[in-house]
């Protein structure tokens, strides 16, 4: 970690306006920290659900950037106990430089993270952590250094994932190596993740929000969460992945949506779940209101079978049966950018 203890530092406070936020639904600043969210801040009572909240504060796939010419930076925040996730679990804090990733940093008990960096002016991304409750308080460098502001950036097809928690990748080692933050990075895309550790439940208000949201593609992961929760059954999941989608459809004419269905979980597929189906069966209805949905006229939507992005051969890159590592999102991310590839070309 970057030692600046015996240089006089400048310190920023997280809502300086030279700090650029991305990746971000909404922001909270308040005297003492500032976070994103990744629901609407002002309308949260009509996002229910405490564990839809808990995540949705999470800072997944949330950048700060700066312009600077420092050697070294350090960053302070609070970091806390938060449901199923204590301060300890928290996810690391990486740093890209110029648009390439340079280093990681934990961040300790009392949240402190920092880093060197190398010499003269660059681009500085901060991402922040993708689990764990996450407020920023400061950013600090050495007093004769110089910081601006990095706006506006080059614009970059805008990207928004939808998913659960193989999407939010609490098992990734850090936030860069998630697998949307993988395929934002390879395509130069500008990133919006939206995975919700165990909370893709297709929620309408959710759909809204989306279909409300600039984008250039949308990506959706559905299925897994509403099998391991039964949230929907055998009657309703189909409707509902149809609402889903052609809700963010009415916001989105002409926009490629690729709709992923479950990764492969070789100890469930057969298992009859909450939802009084197997997770072959969930996987094939949502293939089945992509099918519809084409053949009523939607050809700018594509479905991507999840056993194409991590099929049974890749099950020894499952942690718990259910979650990949890092090199399982790292399989996945190779997966997927091509096919983001195919369904953005002319």
């Amino acid at each position: 970690m970057a030692d600046l203890s015996c240089r006089p530092g400048r310190v920023l406070r997280a809502d300086d306006d030279v700090l650029t936020w991305e990746g971000a639904v909404d922001l909270e600043h308040t005297g003492e920290w500032s976070r994103a969210w990744r629901l609407p801040l002002s309308r949260l009572a009509l996002f229910p659900g405490e564990g839809l909240r808990q995540r949705a504060l999470m800072q997944a796939g949330v950048r700060i950037v700066l312009g600077t010419d420092a050697a070294a930076l350090r960053g302070r925040a609070v970091v806390a106990d938060l449901g199923d996730a204590t301060a300890d679990e928290a996810s690391p804090v990486d740093l890209v430089v110029d648009g390439r990733y340079f280093s990681s940093s934990p961040v300790t008990p009392d949240g402190d993270f920092g880093f060197d960096l190398p010499a003269g002016q660059k681009t500085v991304e901060l991402w922040l952590p993708q689990f764990g409750d996450f407020r920023l308080s400061s950013l600090e460098i050495a007093g004769d250094a110089r910081l601006w502001r990095v706006d506006p950036r080059p614009r970059r097809p805008k990207l928004i994932t939808y998913g659960s928690s193989i999407t939010q990748c609490r098992t990734a080692a850090s936030p860069t190596r998630t697998w949307p933050a993988l395929v934002a990075r390879d395509l130069d895309m500008d990133l919006t993740c939206l995975g919700y550790g165990n909370q893709c439940h297709l929620d309408p208000m959710i759909a809204r929000m989306i279909r409300d949201m600039p984008a250039d593609v949308i990506v959706t992961c559905l299925g897994i969460n509403v099998y391991g929760n039964g949230s929907f059954n055998e009657r309703s999941f189909l409707p509902a992945v149809l609402g889903l989608l052609s809700t963010i459809r009415d916001g989105h004419p002409g926009v490629p949506i690729l709709v992923i269905s479950p990764i492969a979980a070789p100890s469930r597929e057969d298992l009859v779940g909450k939802t009084g189906m197997t997770l072959a069966q969930v996987r094939d209805y949502v293939a089945e209101a992509a099918r519809l949905l084409r053949e009523h006229g939607d050809d700018d939507l594509h479905i991507l079978d999840g056993r194409d992005v991590f099929g049974a051969e890749q099950a020894h890159l499952l942690i718990d049966h259910v979650h990949p590592g890092s090199a399982g999102y790292a399989h996945m991310a190779a997966s997927i950018a091509p096919a983001i590839r195919t369904v953005m070309s002319p």
